[in-house]
């Protein structure tokens, strides 16, 4: 693990049971790393398994198999100490600003919260700290004695990123943390989130469907299908030069600003169902999908190859396509 490497997970499977010899195969042995101040974006259908990858980094659902490493330790040896060091360390911006906020507390008591747990703060010092995160997520002391209902979706979600800077961590996953805002909202959010890596170098694994505010955050990025990773690599060269079918389908559908294109014609319609992820199929998953698939897709499962540049694509054709 190089020395910048802040998590490094490793074949995670993330399996869960719904009956007598039957798991939804929600992660399914996927890898990847995040350097210290890196932003990693992971993209793909709803459903592909994005959230369920953040969740499981942060050991709030157990893996069924892999190892997650947090600065080369494996969180799953952690003794008590340690696992308390590694919440102050890691946090999570969740998706629904709505339902992640206590009703019956304020917000002053909703970012103290992680305070009181991780330190010793005296009241005075606590009051003050929430006025200084308050005012760097851009709203006033004014809001400390609100209430989540009284506040929009847009000032819910600032109160979640409050609350994750309030331990300060050094990696946080966001999930699709813009997902339920309004347009005007989601690049304030997404600009505050970079502002402050700028400024505290956090580390983010970024979880979202929205592939322009990944592309605008993003170091590097990785595309996910059906619990598998397919592609990854640095942003600009995945959004410049997609190798696997899943990808250019899935980037051909980000709108073109441009008026004289003919963008229908650009769009490249896949055609079939995603599969359950209860019964995968054998081989390749998107082989039902992909209009290139041979026999050999049906049959074996392809592992990431890398392309050059650290372009790491898992397709059996790729040379031919």
């Amino acid at each position: 693990m190089s020395e910048t490497t802040l998590l490094q997970v490793e074949e995670l499977k993330q399996y869960f049971p719904i009956g007598k010899n039957r798991v939804v195969k929600a992660v399914d042995g996927i890898s990847f790393s995040i350097r210290r101040g890196e932003t990693f974006g992971l993209v793909g259908e709803s459903g592909c398994g994005k959230s369920t990858t953040g969740r499981s980094v942060l050991g709030i659902t157990k893996p069924t198999s892999g190892r997650i490493l947090y600065d080369g330790e494996d969180i799953a040896s952690f003794t008590k100490a340690q696992r308390m060091k590694f919440k102050k360390s890691a946090q999570m911006i969740f998706q629904d600003p709505y339902a992640c906020l206590d009703p019956r507390m304020t917000i002053s008591s909703i970012i103290k919260e992680g305070m009181e747990v991780h330190f010793r703060y005296s009241k005075k010092e606590a009051d003050d700290r929430v006025r200084d995160l308050l005012d760097k997520v851009g709203l006033t002391e004014d809001y400390a004695s609100r209430f989540p209902h009284e506040l929009s979706g847009g000032q819910r979600q600032r109160i979640g990123i409050a609350r994750a800077l309030a331990v300060e961590p050094e990696f946080i996953v966001c999930d699709e943390p813009i997902a339920a805002l309004d347009v005007s909202i989601q690049a304030q959010v997404v600009n505050l989130l970079m502002k402050v890596q700028e400024e505290r170098g956090h580390a983010y694994l970024f979880i979202s469907h929205d592939l322009s505010m990944v592309r605008h955050i993003s170091d590097y990025i990785g595309v996910m299908y059906l619990g598998s990773l397919v592609e990854t690599a640095v942003r600009d060269e995945i959004y410049s030069h997609p190798l696997h079918p899943y990808t250019k389908a899935l980037f051909s559908a980000i709108p073109k600003p441009d008026p004289d294109m003919n963008w229908a014609k650009t769009r490249i319609h896949l055609e079939g169902e995603v599969p359950s992820p209860i019964n995968t199929p054998e081989g390749c998953k998107f082989c039902a999908r992909c209009p290139h698939a041979t026999e050999q897709c049906r049959r074996e499962t392809p592992q990431l190859r890398d392309m050059g540049a650290g372009h790491r694509v898992a397709c059996h054709r790729i040379e031919e396509l």
